[in-house]
């Protein structure tokens, strides 16, 4: 499976200056409302063309007016650059390949072939129905094949997935299948655990209620003592070889 082909690099946008004319929204749509006529910013996008930021800030200010407030008041005159700003560190993995991000491996590690993983990894992405955070941990392990990589380049890889608007399910899946590529290892497991903001704050409103994923691949799935390993060690524990 290329993970490339999943809501990433891949996903080429043409530049915004290049991008050909075509079936466009008008800029202003009317509206009339108690027999008055009044205007209001439309998004203007073709089918394939990334909105430019000056759109983006728009739309902000839009949403600002579409909540009851006025996007011409002092207070909030930056705020759509701020939103756009932080919308672009929010989903910078959509520009990173996290196969890519694995491709510095090394064969040489003096005979290990057990379990390496990395336990408590930060996890802060955005649920793709609300686009509101989901924040939480993930353990991720794999048993070394012909190549092991640099620690740090497993971490990368979920912080790729989680820069992007996604679903618990969907990104634990995610991770698994990057790292199978671009390591082709004996097996693989993960664990991802989160409180998804978008049931705490609103709907049901039940807040501090973890969501809890797993996904194991190979080795670790056809071996149960295995998963008992890894999920010992998720809860610190040191389960005996």
């Amino acid at each position: 499976m290329d993970m490339r082909s999943r809501n990433g690099p891949s996903m080429q946008l043409p530049d915004v200056k290049a991008a050909k004319k075509g079936p466009i929204m008008d800029a202003v749509a009317t509206r009339k409302k108690n027999g008055r006529s009044g205007k209001v910013e439309a998004l203007a996008v073709s089918p394939g063309r990334r909105p430019s930021r000056e759109e983006a800030e728009a739309a902000v200010r839009t949403l600002i007016a579409w909540a009851g407030d006025d996007p011409a008041r002092e207070g909030l005159l930056d705020t759509p650059k701020r939103v756009v700003d932080s919308y672009t560190e929010f989903f910078s993995g959509y520009a990173d390949d996290p196969v890519a991000a694995l491709d510095r491996t090394f064969e040489d590690v003096g005979g290990y072939d057990d379990i390496v993983m990395l336990r408590d990894i930060d996890v802060n992405s955005h649920c793709e129905h609300h686009m509101i955070p989901f924040i939480g941990k993930a353990h991720v392990a794999y048993l070394p094949g012909p190549h092991v990589v640099g620690i740090s380049k497993l971490a990368r890889v979920i912080e790729i997935f989680a820069r992007r608007l996604q679903t618990q399910e969907t990104m634990t899946a995610q991770i698994v299948a990057a790292i199978d590529e671009a390591l082709a290892p004996r097996g693989v497991a993960i664990m991802i655990e989160a409180v998804h903001q978008c049931m705490s704050l609103r709907g049901v409103h039940k807040p501090n209620v973890a969501t809890i994923t797993t996904q194991f691949t190979g080795a670790f799935r056809d071996d149960i003592v295995l998963q008992q390993r890894f999920m010992a060690l998720v809860h610190g524990g040191h389960a005996a070889r």
